[in-house]
């Protein structure tokens, strides 16, 4: 049986290929599919159905209709989803992305359950890594503007790929702007940190320590206790208050504000490319980070304006200075805005899943730009993420481990 990968950089699940593929009249691309019935397993699918269970009440993917689909972890909603589409009794099944922002744990029991259903039916899974490729693959196929241009076996694209990893970034960091903030060596500290939320423990007795340029890797399964971490470091998570939280080294809730706060962390998660859809240029956004603003509304000074261009010179957009942040592409909007937070040199710099979503090249550049920062400056790091990435290079990783009474941590 064969069974297909695409990487689906080049398709899109709302495209003319998926949609000729799972109709009646087939292309002639893959002809033994013709005259059989496919379904499609994506978060297009599952968003969809999430849907009608609020709006018609159709607890289609829900055991019970005593709980919401909406409920379930991103692991849980797949496999329910899964279970429903085999259900169908479908004669080929489409995979899009199945194992994105999921946890290893997650990612573990889906994949079980796809390889037993790969025994009997035809898979085409689209994917971003070469990592994700399912070990039943036998052909990996190249399609570009929707149309399929070459196959290969699985075994030859991976050898393609072999020589992808490496460093993409050569000239230096730019300097900083003026005087770094001067801070305690401690940045971060936590001493016997328990929460709790409506009598279910979430984390217990996390001893932790950040020093100055250190860069750390906080991983741990979906739903351990890591956002939790991170709104109580740099949010306002009322949590953070009445427990051993140093940050800089004062107890949090003794003196400085949130914002006091804020002033000595970069922070970056891909949500946040979504708050910028204003006509603001690339040039500009960086710049913004030097005045602490979502955009910038004044005339920049010549320096910030070097500097800026010195970032994106860097980055290889130095072509990209006037072109609006909104219409960049997803890696270079990343990249931007990781310029932006780094551009004061933060004593601390907070990386949430700055990869997720991105395909092997992609990911690639990312992990070179975050291990040139590492390097390169004095701004501890805090990456999180529950993949580690080939080629990342940490200091030192700190481990999430949930249990029934609250996730323990463990330094590695």
């Amino acid at each position: 049986m064969k069974h297909y990968a695409i990487e689906s950089e080049s398709i899109s699940v709302k495209g003319d290929w998926v949609k000729h593929i799972l109709s009646p009249q087939k292309e002639k691309d893959l002809p033994e599919l013709d005259n059989k019935r496919g379904l499609l397993f994506s978060n297009v699918t599952l968003e969809k159905m999430i849907d009608d269970e609020m709006r018609l009440d159709n607890f289609a993917l829900s055991l019970d209709k005593s709980r919401s689909i909406r409920t379930y972890s991103s692991g849980e909603q797949k496999k329910a989803l899964l279970i429903y589409l085999i259900n169908q009794k479908p004669e080929f099944l489409i995979l899009d992305n199945p194992f994105d922002c999921l946890d290893v744990a997650s990612v573990a029991s889906l994949k079980e359950s796809i390889l037993e259903l790969s025994k009997v039916v035809p898979i085409i899974q689209l994917f971003k890594r070469e990592h994700d490729i399912l070990p039943f693959i036998t052909d990996v196929l190249v399609l570009e503007k929707e149309k399929l241009v070459k196959r290969h076996s699985l075994n030859s694209f991976k050898e393609s790929l072999i020589h992808q990893n490496k460093d993409v970034f050569v000239n230096a960091l730019p300097a900083a702007a003026g005087k770094l903030i001067e801070v305690s060596q401690v940045l971060v500290e936590l001493k016997n940190v328990t929460v709790s939320y409506d009598e279910r423990c979430i984390i217990k007795k996390l001893n932790w320590k950040i020093q100055k340029g250190e860069f750390w890797h906080l991983i741990g399964p979906n739903g351990s206790g890591k956002t939790t971490l991170l709104t109580m470091i740099y949010g306002d998570n009322p949590k953070a208050y009445g427990v051993d939280l140093f940050l800089f080294g004062h107890k949090k809730g003794t003196g400085e504000s949130v914002w006091e706060i804020k002033e000595k962390i970069g922070y970056f998660t891909p949500s946040m490319t979504e708050l910028f859809s204003g006509n603001h240029t690339a040039e500009n956004m960086i710049i913004s980070g030097l005045v602490d603003s979502v955009g910038l509304y004044r005339r920049p000074t010549d320096i910030q304006q070097r500097l800026a261009m010195q970032w994106l010179s860097l980055l290889g957009l130095k072509d990209k200075a006037q072109t609006l942040f909104y219409k960049l592409s997803q890696i270079e909007q990343r990249m931007i805005l990781i310029a932006r937070a780094m551009v004061k040199y933060p004593p601390l710099l907070i990386l949430d899943e700055p990869s997720t979503g991105l395909d092997d090249k992609h990911a690639n550049m990312m992990v070179s730009l975050i291990n040139k920062i590492a390097n390169e400056s004095d701004s501890a790091i805090l990456y999180v993420s529950h993949r580690t990435e080939l080629g990342l290079k940490p200091d030192k990783k700190y481990v999430l481990t949930p249990s029934a009474e609250g996730s323990i941590g463990e330094v590695l």
